[in-house]
């Protein structure tokens, strides 16, 4: 029997719940919708494979909830006059040439799947997901969040989950589940960073900047170089991500913490990436890919795990410089994790 797939928003509970609480009826109703979805725990979609190259498809869900919605943009048509339709394509063009052009994927599948995203869904819908299937992005509500196609390291970030999902399938729970949404949040910046032409050195390191509207203090959902202070917010709350683990978060909510732990693993590829230079994409990126489709990391691995993983990928990946491997574990060892 095959597993369902977990529904894997942007935005984590948490914050959601705290604007709920305080009486912000976007955040209530986006609570019920995310609610809905993960209750619905879609099966993934067939092993099929599609024709080669990028083939996109982007729908208008028309504020309502029925998906995918109405065809608005395929593959090569021209731009549309709606503004969220074309981010979510070019979101889409911009992680597939990620993964294409620096690992050999082919879509997210490696099979060539269809890339699929639904655009303006429900009415003032503060999130965005990956269902297994496809991207769902919802316009915000303008008070808290803008448009979520407008941050194309969302787009990366949400469509990591399905490479996750055809890969290590890591388990969204726990350690296992923080590593899922950090490797989602390290492609997610890699897919902005090699769409801008950035180096490690010059990029923000932030996930999801632009999206909090302007009347919000702060500057994304999480900061990979500096965990913890991405937002201090007296709608939001503090950004409660840890750097380190002697701050590590024992909590039942969120899954077991797997938005606010990511922030550990986040920082040590942060740490990595930095301390290797040039672009990410290229050896620390390369690394991180190769753990998680290597085949060997088992869907319940947690950080130390991991940790292992990523120095063995190096090491067969730069099997003539030792430096690699050794900056990849010093990298870990900065917060807290020894690969042993």
């Amino acid at each position: 029997m095959t597993a369902a797939v977990a529904i894997c928003t942007i935005v984590p509970p948490y914050v959601l719940d705290r604007l709920a609480e305080a009486g912000h009826e976007p955040a209530v109703h986006s609570l019920a919708l995310d609610a809905a979805h993960r209750a619905a725990r879609l099966a993934p979609p067939p092993p099929v494979a599609g024709a080669p190259g990028l083939n996109r498809v982007v729908y208008d869900s028309g504020h309502g909830q029925r998906l995918p919605g109405r065809t608005v943009r395929t593959e090569g048509q021209r731009a549309s006059s709606d503004a969220s339709v074309n981010h979510a394509y070019d979101g889409l063009g911009a992680t597939f040439a990620l993964y294409a052009d620096v690992f050999g994927r082919h879509s997210i599948d490696d099979r060539n799947l269809r890339l699929d995203a639904s655009v303006h869904y429900g009415r003032n819908y503060d999130n965005a997901f990956w269902n297994g299937h496809q991207m769902v992005f919802g316009d915000g509500d303008n008070v808290v969040f803008g448009d979520f196609t407008a941050c194309v390291d969302v787009i990366g970030h949400e469509l990591t989950h399905g490479v996750t999902q055809f890969t290590a399938g890591l388990d969204y729970q726990d350690q296992p589940g923080a590593l899922n949404e950090s490797v989602s949040d390290v492609f997610g910046s890699l897919v902005k960073q090699y769409a801008l032409h950035q180096g490690a050195a010059d990029a923000d390191w932030l996930i999801g900047a632009g999206l909090l509207a302007p009347r919000v203090q702060g500057v994304a959902l999480r900061s990979m170089k500096a965990p913890g202070t991405a937002y201090d917010d007296p709608q939001l709350g503090k950004d409660p991500q840890p750097a380190h683990m002697r701050d590590y978060v024992d909590t039942s909510q969120d899954n077991g913490g797997v938005h606010i732990n990511s922030g550990i693993p986040n920082h040590a590829f942060y740490l990595l990436a930095t301390a290797l230079g040039g672009s990410a994409w290229e050896r620390a990126g390369r690394i991180w890919y190769d753990a998680l489709t290597g085949g060997a990391l088992a869907a319940d691995a947690d950080f130390t795990a991991f940790a292992r993983a990523t120095v063995a990928a190096a090491k067969a990946r730069f099997p003539d410089d030792r430096s690699v491997a050794d900056t990849v574990t010093a990298s870990w060892a900065q917060v807290g994790v020894s690969p042993g």
